[in-house]
């Protein structure tokens, strides 16, 4: 814990965090207007002690809106990851312990998903199932779960030839105990820094599909669907895009932080 504190791209990519995260909790009390209430009267204000950040083309408070988006941005992410995680570790736990033709099939299948860039991908899955963000978290799990079951196949590979796995299956224990007790702890340090390096991927991929049109739809206050909702003004309110953009950068920049840090920290090279 200490290592960490005084790592000073953890403290900072957390400070940032912290932050936004505390602007999600707090935002039914700090928001001071509805995000979806238009206010035609109000289109495309300026700052002001009621519009932070003023309005947009409908004169929708773009403040609330971004308060508001950082629950489906956010939200949305650590779904995508958890799922990724809880699909990908157990595949490649079990590929790379039993191995033979169970490996053999499932490392194909991930051959063949990871052979496509993930946001290419993402957007032909997304496309095909439709327009929507259950859709669009449906094809960026099928997307980002082969890179842990990969990369906890070959972790479970090198671990599996170690004295200790061979001791623990020399004193009769079973498979599921040997996986659960042994190899599970030995890789999450692995499987944590990863996942909090692609949660910024995954904001990005989420944002990147909504501005496209492919993921949130209007009126949704999803980060990225607000940069689509923007193009039309970049040139006259610039400001309709720059704050959204700034969301994303701000939250992916602090995920960034924080795997680089988690890296450092929890490297054993870089511990002796």
């Amino acid at each position: 814990m200490k290592v960490i504190l005084r790592d000073p791209m953890l403290v900072l990519g957390f400070s940032i965090l912290l932050f936004i995260l505390t602007l999600v909790i707090l935002g039914p009390v700090i928001v001071p207007n509805d995000p979806l209430e238009m206010d035609m009267g109000n289109r495309l204000a300026g700052s002001s002690l009621r519009y932070p950040l003023g309005t947009d083309f409908f004169g929708r408070c773009i403040f609330s809106r971004i308060v508001e988006g950082a629950k489906y941005t956010l939200g949305l992410a650590f779904l995508v990851l958890l799922a990724s995680v809880m699909i990908g570790v157990p595949i490649g736990l079990l590929s790379g312990f039993i191995g033979g033709k169970l490996d053999a099939i499932l490392m194909r299948i991930v051959d063949g998903l990871i052979a496509f860039p993930d946001f290419i991908l993402a957007i032909a899955i997304a496309g095909f199932l439709g327009l929507n963000m259950t859709n669009v978290v449906i094809a960026i799990i099928i997307v980002k779960w082969v890179s842990y079951a990969r990369l906890v196949r070959s972790s479970t590979l090198a671990e599996k030839e170690k004295d200790y796995i061979l001791a623990a299956q020399l004193n009769g224990s079973r498979h599921g105990k040997i996986i659960v007790k042994h190899l599970l702890p030995h890789i999450a340090s692995q499987v944590a820094i990863v996942a909090s390096l692609d949660l910024g991927k995954i904001i990005l991929i989420i944002a990147s599909l909504s501005y496209l049109g492919i993921g949130a739809q209007p009126p949704t206050p999803e980060w990225g669907a607000m940069l689509n909702d923007a193009r039309a003004y970049f040139q006259t309110f610039p400001t309709l895009m720059i704050y959204p953009g700034l969301a994303i950068m701000m939250t992916v920049l602090s995920f960034n932080l924080i795997g680089d840090g988690l890296r450092e920290a929890l490297d054993i090279k870089n511990r002796t």
